[in-house]
């Protein structure tokens, strides 16, 4: 079992940053490829940027790469998410998620924590 809490959303204006944190827990977290996703209204759950606790391997959406990035913390059992030059159609609810492959498929992600709101005003 794997538990995630997600903390930093806000308002921003465009152009801004904001940080967003993971806080993962649970015996095997440690096993677990960590992935940021995102939902806005009425759309589907998309991936934005992937990291694992080893190596590590890292992806990234076509379309956050070069403005966002993605750090872990083995230490303190955190991922983060760096998102500059941020635009409104960022926009969404942002979710935390673990998985047991390197994948950009929500569905392969077993674990997921409450979400957090960003929201981007232009």
């Amino acid at each position: 079992q794997v538990q995630l809490v997600e903390s930093g959303g806000g308002l921003v204006q465009a152009g801004g940053s904001l940080r967003l944190s993971c806080a993962a827990s649970g015996r095997t977290f440690s096993s677990y490829y960590m992935g940021w996703f995102r939902q806005a209204p009425g759309k589907e759950r998309d991936f934005v940027a992937g990291i694992s606790w080893s190596g590590p391997i890292t992806l990234y959406a076509a379309s956050v790469k070069g403005r966002f990035t993605i750090s872990k913390d083995n230490a303190k059992k955190t991922v983060n998410l760096l998102m500059n030059s941020l635009k409104p159609e960022d926009t969404a609810v942002y979710y935390c998620a673990a998985g047991r492959v390197v994948t950009m498929a929500a569905p392969r992600y077993d674990y997921w924590g409450q979400g957090t709101q960003v929201t981007v005003s232009s």
